[in-house]
């Protein structure tokens, strides 16, 4: 069973065939079935695919892009920080301190609770066009909780990233490298058969750059893709020891140094930038033209969590990019889909080619730029995934 959409005034496919990296086709149609794309062309040309389709859908000009992929989240989690937010906007700085808070309501919730909260998350996401989501551990901090964060995460996206390595916990205060043994070996044995990726948070009030590079180094010998949480708070050594370790993804970037930004460019790591949290807890927004220029790779995620950036509109993350990063409508909706998809490792995500899946969503707009012109307005009509 095929569905084919025709009248789209504008197609998005992040498809070079189709001119540059954004593959934007007017007047075009798409067709898909069994989950993948299986024709993509101008509408001119879709009139013996028509024939064929079992479900024909007259989009009235309307633009569609691809699902969006938001690589860096961290859904598995119970409680509310609110408070915090308002502390910042009057002027308390932000740190990573309060992650304690979230780990005691998590470890005290029931796995149905989590698994009702991660659901509601998910479907809100849903509904504002997400249809790929990662989703971190690193609320749990104990062998037994991240196992548990790590399976119920699981039952909702096969992107799950271990964070154990998110702050030392309270009962390991004084014994980091006590808990960095625990999270190398009992914890990542426990969480292995449910994780694709490792994360490490790599701060001041966090993890050292010699902890991280060995809870790097263990992860990608297990054969996970690997992660780190650099340069949120300050420039830090952790960037070249990131690139040095190969690490799939360096994610938050706001103090890059132009070290940094050329050794980036010549890896194959992406930088996730995550506005969400520059919004939230009012530190500067990175310099994504900078990286774009240099010829970096990079992606937009919410970083959906409690205490730095409670959202779960990608459309948010891009309007803030556009209007706060320096980047085009175009880059921002590529680095949210296929920029995303990058970071997961899965590039067949966030394209609309031949072949990819079927991840799709149609706006209330004649073309993407309205997903920053619009902030604040959820624009998504229908998503088909």
């Amino acid at each position: 069973m095929t569905t084919l959409l025709r009248n789209i005034g504008e197609l998005v496919t992040n498809d070079p065939t189709w001119g540059d990296q954004f593959g934007v086709i007017n007047n075009a149609a798409i067709e898909f079935g069994n989950g993948v794309v299986t024709w993509v062309g101008p509408d001119a040309d879709a009139a013996a695919r028509a024939r064929g389709a079992a479900d024909l859908i007259d989009i009235a000009g309307r633009a569609v892009i691809p699902g969006f992929v938001d690589s860096h989240t961290h859904l598995a989690f119970a409680g509310d920080r609110s408070h915090e937010f308002a502390a910042r906007m009057a002027g308390t700085p932000y740190t990573a301190g309060g992650i304690a808070t979230t780990v005691d309501a998590t470890r005290s919730a029931s796995d149905d609770d989590l698994r009702q909260l991660i659901r509601g998350r998910i479907d809100e996401m849903r509904s504002q066009g997400t249809t790929t989501v990662e989703i971190k551990t690193g609320y749990g901090l104990t062998v037994e909780h991240e196992e548990r964060l790590a399976r119920i995460a699981r039952e909702f996206t096969e992107h799950v990233t271990f964070l154990g390595a998110h702050v030392v916990p309270a009962e390991y205060e004084g014994r980091a490298d006590e808990y960095v043994d625990l999270v190398c070996g009992p914890m990542l044995d426990a969480v292995a058969p449910y994780v694709t990726g490792i994360d490490v948070f790599c701060e001041d009030g966090a993890f050292t750059v010699d902890q991280s590079r060995r809870i790097l180094a263990e992860g990608s010998r297990r054969g996970l893709r690997t992660h780190i949480h650099a340069a949120q708070l300050g420039p830090s050594p952790s960037v070249p020891m990131a690139i040095d370790s190969r690490v799939t993804s360096v994610d938050h970037g706001t103090f890059l140094s132009n070290d940094d930004v050329v050794a980036l460019a010549d890896s194959d790591t992406v930088v996730t930038l995550l506005p969400g949290s520059d919004f939230s807890t009012r530190q500067p927004y990175p310099d994504a033209r900078r990286l774009i220029d240099a010829g970096v790779t990079v992606a937009l995620a919410t970083n959906c969590n409690p205490g730095s950036s409670y959202t779960t509109s990608m459309a948010f993350c891009i309007a803030n990019a556009v209007r706060e990063m320096g980047m085009t409508p175009s880059e921002a909706l590529w680095s949210a889909t296929q920029g995303g998809a990058r970071s997961l490792g899965v590039p067949t995500l966030g394209t609309l080619a031949v072949g990819s899946p079927a991840h799709l969503v149609e706006l209330d707009a004649p073309n993407h730029i309205h997903l920053a012109y619009r902030p604040g307005v959820n624009l998504v009509r229908t998503v088909w995934r």
